[in-house]
């Protein structure tokens, strides 16, 4: 079958490969599931990894097979899967457990491993090909209604940990009632965190580096209630005047620097979640310490980070991609900007995620086979 694999650390090798069609007798105890793959997202891993900054090929290969962002079909099942049917749309998890105390509970997105199985990204190949095998066990069913925008899952389901382990930590206050949200950064991720933010109630205050002119972010944005400014206008801190100090920030620009001015714009009780993975070597200077210490600790506020996601966060995902489609029909599929036809056209599609700004990309995603 067909795939889309690169050789890990090793720049731009992105290629289509003929490799074996797995089986369910790939997967132990009769829990096997063949998928049929229809769609498979593309991100900055899957750009990251081309570009050599990581990856790690399974054990007994010198390839990996890309992608993690996924929605399939299950073409066969195992004598002991029950819970699936041939046919069924399922999206499939990414992290599989490990060896640290974490993982043997079924919390693998905890682990405390240095080594760790991710698909498409560390030790498994991923989804970027025409069929996958996967235990039952890390499969989600997805409901028809949703199925054109069920690529978005895997995204989404980052979000949902975040939300709620910022949930979970305020229990330390007895009683939270948030009410105004800054996003910083409103690509793929930010975009869906202000809609999963709208769907909880909240004020909603997105900031990118655009500028609003022609900008479709920041028009979808708007579709949903959520102001947007561009940082080269305004700072994260300045905003503050304008808007109030933020209950809740949520950071995914991938830029490290901002943090610092994130966390001067907290409010008493605050909680700042971090999401992006900065590899670099960047360094800041002139960091009013001080000041964000004595903001921390006399406001109670929380800053934590936040990777990967769990069955229930894909679970809580599925809810709430039915609930944006009930609330804003039709602007989740406005995000699925550039559709590449056939896992053979992949070079279009890393040319835009090299350049997604001139691309005015939001999603890019294959359509690997038409349902």
């Amino acid at each position: 079958m067909k795939a889309i694999t690169v050789k890990p650390k090793t720049k731009n090798s992105v290629r289509l490969q003929e490799i074996e069609k797995p089986e369910i007798s790939d997967i132990k105890d009769g829990r096997g599931v063949l998928v049929e793959v229809l769609r498979v997202g593309a991100c900055g891993t899957d750009r990251e990894i081309n570009d050599g900054e990581y990856g790690v090929a399974p054990k007994g290969f010198d390839f990996l097979v890309l992608g993690h962002e996924n929605f399939g079909r299950v073409a066969e099942i195992g004598e002991k899967v029950k819970e699936f049917a041939v046919g069924d749309y399922v999206v499939a998890s990414v992290r599989r457990p490990g060896h640290s105390f974490y993982d043997k509970i079924g919390e693998q997105d905890f682990t405390t491993d240095s080594k760790y199985y991710e698909r498409g990204i560390s030790r498994l190949h991923g989804f970027m090909a025409e069929f996958y095998a996967e235990n039952a066990d890390y499969l989600v069913k997805i409901p028809p209604a949703i199925k054109e925008i069920a690529v978005l899952l895997e995204p989404l389901s980052i979000i949902e940990k975040g939300l709620k382990q910022a949930s979970d930590i305020q229990e330390r206050l007895k009683i939270w009632r948030p009410k105004t949200a800054a996003v910083l950064g409103v690509g793929s991720v930010g975009l869906l965190t202000a809609m999963d933010l709208r769907l909880r109630g909240y004020e909603v205050h997105g900031f990118g580096k655009d500028t609003s002119d022609d900008y479709l972010n920041a028009k979808l944005l708007e579709e949903i209630g959520v102001t947007y400014d561009s940082t080269l206008e305004i700072s994260i801190a300045d905003s503050t005047e304008k808007y109030g100090e933020y209950d809740l920030i949520f950071e995914c620009t991938g830029y490290s620097p901002i943090i610092f001015d994130a966390m001067q714009s907290l409010n008493e009780n605050g909680v700042l979640i971090l999401a992006s993975v900065t590899g670099g070597e960047r360094k800041t200077d002139q960091v009013p310490s001080d000041k964000i210490n004595q903001k921390f600790v006399l406001g109670n506020r929380v800053m934590f980070g936040t990777v990967n996601a769990n069955r229930e966060h894909f679970e809580m995902g599925i809810k709430d991609l039915a609930l944006c489609e009930a609330m804003y029909q039709g602007w989740l599929s406005k995000m699925l900007t550039h559709k590449i036809e056939g896992l053979e056209n992949y070079e279009k599609a890393f040319d835009i995620l090299n350049d997604s700004a001139e691309y005015k990309a939001i999603k890019v995603y294959f359509e690997v086979k038409s349902d």
